[in-house]
């Protein structure tokens, strides 16, 4: 019995209290329809409005310059190698080991 009247109590309040959350999101988006629409608001937002369209060629210039550092940067570390001074690439693209220094062999210790 005490299951059945705890889910009844549940269910009442649930019922009150979607009607009183219904009544008061009524008021509280009817307040910020009005402030929305208020003079002061919507000459803020203009100000804003042109200030956005005012800057967003020097925006746009700056996004690009970043995005093109940032995808060479990426090229870079994807595509290049970190070889030691000794080895390089050559013209042909192949890897060529410097011969001027230490290496392999018995007059090339140090």
């Amino acid at each position: 019995m005490s299951k059945l009247s705890f889910l009844a109590g549940l269910g009442v309040g649930y019922v009150l209290g979607a009607k009183a959350g219904q009544k008061r999101y009524a008021q509280i988006r009817n307040h910020a329809e009005r402030v929305w629409s208020s003079d002061p608001v919507q000459a803020r937002v203009d100000t804003v409005k042109q200030t956005v369209k005012d800057q967003a060629p020097a925006v746009a210039a700056k996004l690009g310059d970043a995005a093109k550092s940032a995808g060479a940067s990426a090229k870079e570390r994807l595509t290049g190698e970190d070889l030691p001074p000794s080895l390089h690439r050559g013209t042909d693209h192949r890897l060529h080991a410097d011969t001027t220094g230490y290496g392999p062999g018995g007059d090339k210790l140090p």
